[in-house]
């Protein structure tokens, strides 16, 4: 009879132990389940949550309540290669790389050019378009090229890459949160210069009533590409993947020429992988059927 509680706290222990494992393999269901449903880790299982500006046409806009634009339509066009769909927000670009790096946006997309610096706060995904620097300036400026800037008072948008090169040239330029600021120095006279994403910077001054002109533009150094978290690896493997999908279709050569009529693209710039070729636009449209902007000869690059 001894014998009894040592077989009772064997048989406890056994169920105990089964249990165990049953919660364990329960868990790890669970676990495969979620990869499953949501193999890129987003926010929203089948939804990119998108973080993007209002006011950088013809890149990223709002038109007529509607986030569009070629940086826009192009992601939406990807993320439908990959069975998701997209929901942009607003942002400002200050503010949008540290968001994607925190999580509140799974990816960004706002002509956001490739530097080292902000490779320490997000990753990047291959470079889908190429971008040119603007130098508006007041009617009767006598400024004409960008190596005029030194000791003048040069507005830039904060955190852009041309907030970089100002930066960079020791310019210590006068940083705004958007580009609205941005014009309103120039109209005001409290700025000499603006160094802009030159498509927008041509647009404002064609907007201007002449009050603004282009000066000069010149080939910024770098890609523009989406911007994912810090170890978001699949995510964007995917998204490079999808890019080069439809690069091969079509889709990507169509959106060039519905926002950026004319534009040449230079001769050693390669969007994507560089491993697929970039076809004639399709023939079925994804997007808007004519430019929403008025066109102009280079593309914005925050």
């Amino acid at each position: 009879m001894r014998f009894l509680p040592a077989l009772t706290r064997a048989a406890a222990l056994g169920a105990a132990t089964i249990l165990a494992a049953t919660a364990l393999t329960a868990c790890g269901d669970d676990s495969s389940s979620d990869a499953t449903a949501n193999p890129y880790g987003l926010a929203q299982a089948g939804v990119l949550r998108a973080g993007t500006l209002t006011d950088a046409p013809p890149n990223v806009y709002l038109k007529d309540g509607k986030f569009t634009g070629f940086d826009n339509d192009l992601l939406t066009a990807v993320a439908g290669k990959l069975g998701l769909t997209v929901e942009f927000v607003g942002t400002d670009f200050s503010a949008l790389l540290s968001q994607v790096n925190n999580r509140k946006f799974d990816v960004g997309s706002s002509s956001i050019t490739i530097t080292e610096a902000r490779k320490k706060t997000v990753d990047f995904g291959n470079g889908y378009d190429f971008g040119y620097f603007g130098l508006d300036v007041p009617a009767g400026s006598p400024i004409t090229s960008f190596d005029q800037l030194a000791g003048k008072r040069v507005v830039v948008v904060q955190g852009t890459v041309q907030d970089d090169y100002a930066t960079g040239k020791q310019l210590n330029p006068v940083r705004v949160p958007d580009y609205n600021g941005a014009i309103n120095q120039l109209k005001a006279g409290t700025a000499d210069a603006w160094i802009a994403p030159a498509e927008i910077g041509e647009k404002s001054a064609t907007d201007s009533n002449g009050k603004i002109t282009v000066a000069a533009k010149q080939l910024s150094p770098a890609p523009t590409a989406y911007a994912v978290a810090k170890g978001g690896d699949r995510l964007r493997e995917a998204l490079n993947k999808g890019l080069d999908e439809v690069i091969a279709d079509g889709t990507w050569s169509r959106l060039q020429a519905q926002y950026y009529p004319g534009r040449p693209i230079p001769a050693d710039f390669a969007p994507g992988s560089g491993a697929v070729k970039v076809s004639a636009a399709s023939a079925t449209p994804t997007g808007p059927a004519t430019p929403a902007v008025p066109s102009a000869s280079a593309s914005a690059a925050s």
